[in-house]
């Protein structure tokens, strides 16, 4: 019993030491998990200023502002959007597979993409997952609920007209930076390049900035050219709309196109800029530009007549196409786009005064204006009898259909050349900037042989382009393109160049189709039957749009006589 009694008073005494030591276990224990959850705080706390920096410096590149682009009449032709982009902190996220899977089930592209799982997996403290995402992704992600994922919003650009004037425009990249066409020169124009290295250029306002371009004017002239496209069968159209008197580009349309709001359009080779960037054998066209300076040298006279048999150069004979079997007059050989007659007038004013004009009105060199994708030309080097012969016609030299579009304007403006603006320019500015290529007296002359060659009750081929009431001039061009060296007379670079209304030209238009089709109901695929009729009709829906008047009441030209 005594034992009994002893061992009872015992037993409490080492419950209260087992008690005590649980409580020292747990309370081991709960230090240690403290000092755990206090060491991954710590190590956070001192990650945080790496990870604060990486994603403050990602937001600084994704903000970038830049100004609303709007035509001439302050239509919105290029503006900023807020837009969203998914990030992740892998440092922060637990499990790397888990958060890729999540993310992958809203955005099913990246599945593929290994290089997002294994990113998820670093220790790295920013890292894209995908920018520019739907209201409706970010949504959805959101929902999920992923450690370590978030959101940025961020400038877009939009372009609300898609491709009407996408070679205009040109295009940004991911960070919102211009990389072509005029949003990348306002970049270089405005610095702004420098402004978003220094994370300046953010959401404050930017002053829209005006381009020369009038929407109206620039739908007509798309519509136009990609109604002739499909009429004729060709594999592409350039329409181009100016200022006479300003050299400002009132429309510049290249089909097929490219729509600014989906970049990867640019490097597809059919939809090359052709209105600036590309350089053609221009045709019969540059017989406008032959006819100046054959008449400014003073070496040929307007009444002037010339044998038209063909040319020989050796083994090589100059062709006609219209052929008159006798000897025609300049504007003779303007109407009937006589090639020899052409050519008899280049050699008479000279190869050295061919050279110094295609000089002057810069068809040896790129055109210097705002819009970088400019083309350099192409023309002979060594000055020879042949090569300014073939030149009068438009065969052995190649140009921008811009380059033939702003000489045109000299041609008619009174004698001024000017290098194309695709920003609002006025008269006076024009004429400050501008130098004289050829006399007032040569100017009134081309008027006259343009007019001659459009007018509809006279034997020219540009008769289509006529629009009553407006007085349409111009010149047609068909030529051969060439295939592995050779002339294929199967394809063809028509074009038409225009100028409204001609008695005192406000606006030079220059239709281009390249390898058109013949009508079946016509048989013949020259320029005088298509890009004739389509510079006709851009000519008369834009003439009320830019408030030319029709005149009815003009007395026919009476310059002949010189």
């Amino acid at each position: 019993m005594p034992n009994d009694r002893t061992e009872s008073a015992r037993q409490p005494a080492r419950r209260g030491a087992l008690g005590r030591n649980r409580i020292l276990i747990a309370a081991a224990g709960f230090g240690v998990l403290y000092a755990a959850i206090a060491f991954k705080l710590a190590y956070l706390g001192l990650a945080s200023d790496d990870h604060s920096a990486a994603l403050e410096s990602a937001k600084s590149q994704v903000s970038t502002a830049r100004p609303d682009l709007v035509d001439r009449n302050g239509e919105v032709l290029a503006t900023d959007i807020r837009s969203s982009s998914v990030f992740a902190e892998p440092r922060n996220v637990l499990d790397a597979d888990e958060a890729f899977d999540a993310l992958t089930s809203v955005l099913p592209e990246l599945r593929n993409d290994t290089t997002i799982r294994k990113k998820l997996a670093s220790k790295s403290g920013f890292m894209w997952v995908k920018r520019d995402i739907t209201p409706q992704q970010r949504t959805k992600i959101f929902r999920l609920g992923i450690p370590g994922i978030g959101f940025i919003d961020e400038n877009r650009r939009f372009y609300p007209g898609g491709g009407m004037a996408g070679h205009v425009l040109g295009s940004v990249n991911v960070d919102n930076q211009g990389i072509s066409g005029i949003e990348k020169y306002i970049d270089q124009d405005m610095g702004l390049g420098e402004l978003q290295k220094l994370g300046l250029a953010t959401n404050r306002s930017l002053e829209p900035r005006h381009l020369s371009l009038d929407l109206r004017v620039q739908h007509v002239v798309r519509d136009e050219i990609t109604d002739a496209k499909e009429k004729y069968r060709a594999v592409a159209a350039v329409g181009i709309v100016l200022n006479a008197r300003t050299g400002e580009v009132v429309a510049m349309s290249s089909v097929p196109e490219v729509d600014p709001n989906k970049p990867e359009q640019a490097l597809q080779k059919d939809r090359m800029n052709r209105a600036t960037a590309g350089v053609y054998e221009m045709g019969s066209v540059f017989k406008t530009f032959n006819s100046a300076m054959a008449l400014d040298s003073g070496k040929v006279r307007l009444g002037e007549i010339f044998d038209i048999t063909p040319l020989h150069f050796g083994s090589r004979k100059i062709g006609e196409f219209h052929s008159k079997g006798r000897p025609l007059n300049v504007t003779e050989i303007f109407q009937y786009s006589s090639n020899n007659g052409s050519a008899r007038m280049a050699l008479k004013a000279g190869p050295e005064a061919q050279y110094a004009f295609f000089d002057r009105v810069n068809f040896h060199k790129k055109l210097e204006t705002e819009l970088p994708e400019v083309a350099l030309p192409l023309w002979p080097k060594r000055i020879s009898e042949v090569s300014t012969a073939t030149m009068s016609f438009g065969h052995g030299i190649s140009v921008s259909p811009m380059h033939t579009a702003i000489a045109a304007c000299a041609m008619v403006n009174g004698g001024y050349f000017v290098n194309p603006t695709f920003f609002p320019r006025t008269e006076e500015e024009a004429r400050r900037l501008g130098r004289r290529v050829i006399s007032q007296d040569t100017s009134d002359k081309m008027r006259y042989l343009l007019r001659a060659n459009a007018d509809p009750n006279g034997p020219g081929s540009g008769k289509r382009a006529d629009v009553p009431g407006y007085r349409v001039g111009g010149k047609t061009g068909t030529a051969e393109k060439i295939e592995n060296g050779h002339y294929n007379s199967g394809k063809r670079f028509n074009s038409f160049l225009a100028a409204f209304p001609i008695d005192a030209p406000q606006y030079v238009v220059l239709v281009v189709l390249d390898e058109p089709k013949a009508e079946k109901e016509v048989g013949a695929a020259t320029a005088g039957l298509n890009a004739a009729p389509a510079a006709g009709n851009i000519i008369r829906r834009i003439a009320p749009m830019l408030g030319v008047m029709p005149k009815y009441d003009v007395a026919a030209p009476t310059m002949a006589s010189n």
